[in-house]
């Protein structure tokens, strides 16, 4: 049966005709001819070319296509599913990929929290678990939260737009607002338009924004005006006592958030300084974290007087909830035995919802809620967080977001040694230790600040001769004389 045949060059026409037969094999004696013939340069280039057209059918452009289709889609696959290995964070494209960040090299004497954290961990969560994680999970389940009041729309969209901008843009992990009324229509429209990402918006339920039928009304109000005569942040109003409370038990409970794994706690207007070139979500999910922070910071003693005694009296009452790997040495004061007052500054927390929602936080946090703390005095968050952390959570399962600007306040943290472009002047390790203490409270500091307490090892090592007295009687605050100081 003859096979059609392109069209050939005018020059090649004597050589194949419009339509000829199929080719027929080579004989042996063929093949033992071909070394003795002879083409002419003309010739060559016209069999060359008819060659070239002859190939070039439609069928055989659809199999090549067909070919080079399937070739991409296997590479985009296994781009997906192989790990990703690298150094520097700059060098993640995909913004699915997860990768354990790295800042720039420091100098072979200084310590790194994060080479510390890797070493404490014996390996075992040091790296991503690659591509199974990445086919049995996907993508985190995972929000940004925030509990916001209609009159801090200003300040929510900025904070908004800071997190899409060195963000959230490339990601567009949905957003949930909370308040404790419901949500203007104008402060919808403003945040819809600040994000390409979704957003939701939830009233928290009254039960869980009010006085609990067991605290003493009289004594509640006799708490605020004390607070309010002593200068103890924002202790005067009853809001506030609502929200210390509300995000201590009850924000991981919402019916809303059913459905998510992961949190990012965005508050109203704060700063996020640094590109993230990862996804802390699953960055977290995939090294087995449960909690990251990105401040770790004294507070003003006088808001939680008996904080320290009640978890105290909860661990003997409940020791078996107590992880055995816990590690509370560098909360605990190493004169007095009891609480230091450092706290992870919760207004930046990135952490597991399952952790919150586990029976060991919730007993925890059902002991201090009885015991009226809340409200008689003014535990914050912060603290519960830290404690219960410390309580439930092996240290090398918190995780210190050094390398992420961020401000809140007088507050502000920006990376010293950085890959990442961050719009801020580089601070201290030390920079937010003792800010949110006033003047006039008595308390007294610890010997070492709190991020470093909480690193331990060569963070805690002081320079030769240096004494805390000697730097406070020339003027210093006593927190200068450590080798290591992070912003060299």
């Amino acid at each position: 049966m003859d096979t059609p045949t392109p069209m050939l060059p005018r020059k090649v026409s004597n050589v194949l005709h419009k339509r000829s037969p199929l080719p027929k094999p080579f004989s042996a004696d063929d093949i033992s001819q071909l070394g003795s013939i002879t083409i002419s340069s003309e010739e060559g280039n016209a069999w060359e070319d008819a060659s070239e057209v002859f190939w070039d059918t439609p069928k055989r452009r659809t199999r090549r296509q067909t070919a080079l289709y399937l070739l991409v889609a296997i590479g985009v696959t296994f781009g997906f599913i192989t790990p990703f290995r690298t150094s520097s964070i700059n060098l993640v494209f995909d913004p699915y990929k997860p990768i354990r960040p790295e800042l720039s090299p420091t100098p072979g004497n200084t310590a790194d929290p994060i080479k510390w954290l890797k070493e404490n961990s014996n390996d075992k969560h040091a790296v991503t678990k690659g591509f199974l994680s990445r086919l049995q999970h996907g993508r985190p389940r995972a929000a940004l939260i925030s509990l916001v009041r209609n009159a801090e729309l200003p300040g929510m969209i900025q904070s908004i737009r800071q997190m899409e901008e060195k963000w959230n843009a490339k990601y567009l992990y949905p957003w949930i607002f909370f308040n404790d009324e419901p949500f203007s229509d104008e402060f919808k429209t403003e945040t819809q338009n600040a994000t390409a990402a979704k957003c939701f918006y939830a009233v928290i339920p009254k039960e869980h924004w009010s006085l609990p039928e067991w605290i003493d009304e009289d004594r509640f109000i006799n708490g605020l005006e004390y607070l309010g005569t002593i200068g103890v942040g924002k202790g005067w109003l009853v809001s506030y006592h609502h929200m210390c409370r509300w995000n201590s038990g009850f924000f991981y409970k919402h019916p809303i958030l059913k459905d998510y794994d992961w949190y990012w706690r965005v508050e109203p207007d704060v700063h996020y300084f640094c590109k993230m070139s990862y996804d802390p979500f699953r960055f977290m999910r995939d090294n087995n974290l449960k909690y990251g922070f990105n401040m770790n910071i004294l507070d003003d003693a006088r808001s939680f007087p008996s904080l320290g005694p009640h978890t105290a009296a909860f661990m003997k009452t409940s020791p078996h909830l107590v992880h055995p790997n816990a590690d509370l040495t560098w909360l605990v004061d190493t004169n007095t035995s009891d609480y230091n007052n450092c706290q992870f500054f919760s207004n930046f927390e990135i952490g597991s919802l399952n952790f919150w929602r586990s029976p060991q936080h919730q007993a925890y946090f059902d002991y201090l809620d009885q015991a009226g703390g809340f409200y008689y005095e003014r535990w914050g968050d912060a603290p519960v967080h830290t404690l219960s952390i410390g309580m439930f959570v092996p240290k090398a399962e918190i995780w210190f977001f050094r390398d992420l600007g961020y401000q809140h306040d007088v507050n502000m943290h920006c990376p010293p040694n950085r890959e990442v472009a961050c719009d801020c002047q580089k601070t201290r390790l030390d920079e937010n230790f003792y800010k949110l203490v006033p003047l006039q409270s008595p308390q007294r500091k610890p010997d070492d600040t709190c991020i470093r307490q909480f690193l331990g090892g060569k963070w805690l090592e002081k320079k030769d001769g240096w004494t805390m007295g000697v730097e406070k009687a020339f003027g210093g605050d006593g927190y200068h004389g450590y080798k290591l100081l992070e912003d060299e």
